[in-house]
């Protein structure tokens, strides 16, 4: 059984930081591309950050101030998180897809994020 465990997340102040861990098991053979999205309450998800192999992909709102990384000895996907808003509020996701309009991809259960004095 394939799964995407997260760690991570919690409440931070404006301009904190945080790292949102998301661990993979069950996989024959690590995923090659890994995302992360949010969702904040009565928002669409929004896709944040994408890495194939070790090309990197960030969306505008996070570009400069989010890192993903990935360890695949350690079948681990990483989201530093710096400089972070109250507009960064919500529920983020790793996931094995970058599109998952096209490629469903297997999610993790989501990790609340809260930014906010």
């Amino acid at each position: 059984q394939v799964q995407l465990v997260q760690t991570g997340g919690g409440l931070v102040q404006p301009g904190g930081s945080l790292t949102l861990s998301c661990a993979g098991s069950g996989f024959t053979l690590m995923p090659e591309t890994f995302g992360w999205f949010r969702q904040a309450p009565g928002k669409a998800r929004e896709r944040l950050s994408c890495i194939t192999g070790s090309e990197t992909y960030y969306e505008w709102p996070v570009k400069g101030r989010f890192t993903i990384s990935r360890d695949n000895a350690k079948n681990m996907v990483y989201l530093q998180m710096n400089d972070l808003k109250p507009e960064d509020t919500a529920l983020y996701y790793c996931a094995t897809t970058c599109r998952p309009g096209v490629v469903p991809g297997t999610w993790g259960q989501g990790s609340q994020v809260t930014v906010s004095s």
